[in-house]
């Protein structure tokens, strides 16, 4: 078989947190698009998605640490210095260097010597998804091998990247994309106020490929004394939000009965349970840990009520428009989540979700207001599904993303 024509490089793969990515990497596969993955770490999860395994894409691993593969290091160092496009990319990186001098950002430009060196020569364009470590290393990449590249952004690494390296990121006179894509609104206006050429960036929402999930199931009007069951998907982290969510929890009415249900893992995970344990609500909560998506879908089709408190965290991290919601949205399980990023963009307050501010007085308040009114999450949940299907399937977005990757591949060609 003859080498696949687009590279393409991931933070880590696989991964639970990013199954947007293997979502769309396996419809573009499905579309007729070859490509191998090049990803920058090994895998730490325990479980993967099913998604995984539907792949058929060479998985290729970096060193994720330059001194493990001193040999491969260096041969690739060596090589690197023969190639067309050494003394551009050198010249980008010291310049680089100069204003973030950091062990990452050394380790980006080994990666990326080692990755033009092993990329097989009918290797025709780059494509990374983040826009922040993988491409950068795309991009060093790309000039050593004298290809084009292109990104797929997201959130954390639009928002907390400095200014300076992503319009150099996005323009073309400093070895800029061929052109780039972002899954939200909020996040694809912000570039393009960066960008020389505005016309470079594209809207492309992730969607939902509506196939891969079960009809929503016939859910039976909730009374209003029976136990209220909430449940969140999401990783432990500041961004998120769950610290403020515990607290709104342990605000709500002695004689309200209710269960939260917290499916994910995360750093902050243990501080998470001390803080429930503290406020004596622990027994009202299930900590899951990581799940596969058929343990998160039978989760939703037993909840009342999703919940993401999302946040703009200290560093500026915030969530683009979380998959998580949609597929809430995809079982018709209601949906109460704050106005933060691209999150209105999906959920239109009072007529398909409630979005609250993220203060646990405010959030408690929205809990209660689902749990004594049985009405209002079903009639709400309704006008999600019905958006979900209308504005957000993941089809017209993978043609689009089709198109551009398969004109950059044919200008080298």
């Amino acid at each position: 078989m003859t080498d696949a024509p687009l590279a393409v490089v991931v933070k880590g793969w696989p991964r639970l947190s990013e199954t947007f990515i293997a979502q769309e990497l396996v419809a573009l596969e499905e579309a007729g698009l070859r490509f191998d993955i090049w990803s920058l770490r090994h895998p730490t999860d325990q479980k993967t998605h099913p998604l995984h395994d539907r792949l058929k894409a060479r998985v290729r691993y970096l060193p994720e640490y330059l001194r493990d593969a001193p040999e491969r290091v260096a041969a690739a160092q060596k090589a690197a210095q023969t190639m067309p496009g050494y003394d551009a990319a050198s010249d980008i990186f010291e310049r680089d260097l100069a204003r973030d001098d950091t062990p990452n950002r050394r380790r980006r430009f080994g990666q990326a010597c080692v990755m033009a060196h092993e990329l097989p020569p009918g290797t025709l364009g780059i494509y990374a998804h983040f826009l922040h470590t993988p491409s950068s290393v795309a991009r060093y990449a790309a000039i050593l091998r004298g290809l084009e590249w292109s990104f797929s952004a997201h959130a954390k690494d639009i928002w907390t990247s400095p200014e300076w390296e992503l319009r150099e990121k996005l323009d073309p006179a400093r070895h800029g994309a061929a052109f780039g894509a972002t899954c939200t609104g909020f996040g694809a206006r912000h570039l393009q106020d960066l960008a020389e050429d505005p016309g470079r960036i594209d809207l492309v929402y992730h969607g939902l490929d509506l196939g891969r999930f079960p009809a929503p199931p016939s859910r039976a009007l909730r009374r209003v004394n029976d136990s209220f069951r909430m449940m969140s998907v999401g990783r432990m982290v500041e961004k998120k939000g769950f610290d403020n969510l515990i607290d709104a929890l342990a605000l709500l009415p002695a004689a309200l009965d209710w269960h939260w249900t917290h499916i994910g893992g995360g750093d902050l995970s243990q501080a998470m349970k001390a803080r429930a344990q503290a406020l004596g609500i622990s027994g009202r909560i299930t900590w899951r840990g990581a799940c596969d998506q058929p343990e998160v879908i039978d989760a939703m089709r037993a909840a009342d009520l999703f919940v993401l408190p999302s946040r703009i965290a200290q560093d500026g991290d915030r969530d683009g428009l979380p998959n998580v919601l949609m597929e809430a949205a995809s079982q018709k399980l209601p949906i109460l989540s704050t106005p933060v990023s691209a999150i209105p963009e999906f959920i239109i307050s009072g007529q398909s979700g409630v979005l609250s501010d993220d203060a646990p007085e405010a959030l408690a308040a929205a809990v209660q207001r689902f749990a004594t009114d049985p009405t209002l999450g079903p009639k709400l949940a309704e006008a999600a599904f019905s958006r979900l299907k209308a504005d957000f399937t993941m089809a017209p977005g993978i043609a689009q993303l089709r198109a551009r990757l398969t004109a950059m591949l044919s200008r080298a060609g």
